[in-house]
């Protein structure tokens, strides 16, 4: 008798792990929970250099003011003085990489506007490192920090106004990943941009979309660098290891005919832009060891606005990266003391070995997308019929090298991908035995090393 007994819970032993087994992710998705590290990332991550980056702010420090409305001929003071600098640092990147870096300064003359008492000339400082897609296929991939500064009044262009953190800090790491990334060769286009009067409402990254839009750019992605210096906040709280990542989820340019498609199946959270945030999150945290991305499900903070925002008006995937806890008493203010407080913008209150590991996460995502293939142009959830198996079709990407697709699906109440199946050279599958009334689903591209572009979220199609 006890021998039988034994063998009963055996038995059930048995098939407990045989379901356990079976519930098991697939390969495919055991690869996309652990996935495998680029060489060559890896590489230019570890050529961001903290120094490289506290000598950026303090020298954009070192010219007093940059104010939009300040001196443009003062060699050393204003935001002509700061405007030649960088122009100088992006030139000297591109003679190390042999000149592919190609330099050039975006002059536009901005009319009178709510913080431009008087017509103005604003200067955009672009450096393009071209890719090797042939020009019927390129594709553009932005990031950009401002290098203009503010006190407590963005007309006031005498007083002191270092701006270290807001946004010395995201100018630095531009400049510093474009040393990193300037000696290799990428399939897209990268775009290293530090633009000017963003403190008077966006007007050199308004300026910058709408000339891309004009052009028809086909830009992949646009990432905006804004205060991500200190890795201490106003509360207190210090924390080195995570960054935000800010993403609008309904589009900006949504159509009434695309909004009432997402009104009656959903996608607030499947926007261009927050694909993108959500790369970023897993190409980031794959190559920095130690850092977290938190995705912020919303265009901005409370009260403020960023460069990425011209682009979403535009229809472009654009994201902003912040530090975690902000403080206030260092942004936008005069430089002054209350109670042995300093307040200001200074470089002693920024962290340049926190924004270094951001530039990484960055670099770590800007490489990942620039040596993958582009996601497919359209996709489509077939909803002619009433079943519980989930059918896709999309177009194939033409670019070389292209190992196929793989299909990627979430519960609808998951923020994250968790699930994926690569599925070959097709252009259609079905997903037996799950509903898409019941999870959300997507499409993106894999070449054969692997490289994987963003998603593409499927749009009904009866």
């Amino acid at each position: 008798m006890r021998i039988g007994f034994r063998n009963i819970f055996l038995n059930a032993c048995a098939f407990i792990l045989f379901l356990a087994l079976s519930a098991a992710p697939s390969e495919a998705q055991r690869r996309e929970k652990t996935p495998k590290k680029s060489s060559d990332i890896v590489a230019m991550v570890s050529e961001i250099k903290p120094s490289n980056i506290e000598r950026t702010i303090r020298s954009l420090a070192g010219f007093g003011t940059r104010n939009t409305l300040s001196s443009q001929d003062d060699p050393k003071r204003g935001i002509g003085a700061a405007r030649d600098w960088i122009y100088s640092e992006f030139q000297k990147i591109s003679e190390a990489s042999g000149g592919r870096l190609i330099v050039e300064k975006q002059t536009f003359l901005q009319p009178v506007a709510a913080r431009v008492p008087k017509p103005t000339i604003l200067t955009n400082i672009l450096a393009t490192l071209p890719g090797d897609l042939p020009e019927s296929q390129s594709r553009r991939l932005i990031v950009s920090g401002h290098y203009d500064s503010m006190c407590a009044s963005p007309t006031d262009a005498e007083r002191d106004a270092p701006g270290a953190n807001d946004d010395a800090s995201g100018c630095a790491a531009v400049l510093e990943m474009a040393r990193a990334m300037s000696n290799r060769r990428f399939r897209a286009t990268l775009v290293f941009v530090c633009v000017a009067g963003e403190e008077q409402g966006l007007l050199g990254s308004g300026y910058l979309a709408e000339q891309a839009k004009l052009k028809n750019w086909n830009i992949e992605a646009m990432f905006t660098n804004d205060i991500i210096g200190s890795s201490t906040g106003g509360n207190g709280v210090r924390d080195a290891k995570t960054v935000r990542v800010f993403s609008e989820g309904i589009p900006t340019t949504e159509t009434e005919a695309e909004a009432k498609i997402r009104k009656s199946i959903g996608g607030e959270e499947d926007s261009p832009s927050r694909q993108l945030a959500r790369y970023i999150k897993e190409a980031g945290e794959k190559h920095v060891k130690g850092m977290k991305v938190t995705l912020i499900s919303r265009r901005d903070r409370y009260l403020r606005g960023g460069d990425h925002i011209p682009f979403n008006e535009h229809g472009y995937p654009a994201v902003r990266f912040t530090e975690p806890n902000e403080d206030y008493r260092h942004q936008h203010q005069n430089l002054h003391r209350v109670d042995g407080t300093a307040y200001g913008d200074l470089p002693e209150f920024t962290d340049p070995e926190y924004i270094a590991k951001v530039a990484k996460i960055n670099l770590a995502a800007l490489a990942s997308l620039a040596l993958a293939p582009a996601p497919p142009k359209d996709a489509f959830i077939l909803t002619k019929n009433l079943t519980t198996d989930t059918e896709l079709e999309w177009t194939a990407v033409a670019e070389e090298g292209v190992a196929g697709y793989e299909v990627v699906w979430r519960e609808t109440s998951e923020a994250l991908w968790t699930h994926s199946r690569f599925v070959g050279n097709v252009t259609a599958y079905t997903v037996a035995g799950l509903s898409k009334d019941n999870f959300l689903f997507g499409i993106r591209t894999v070449d054969r090393t692997g490289g994987k572009s963003p998603v593409r979220y499927p749009r009904p199609l009866r």
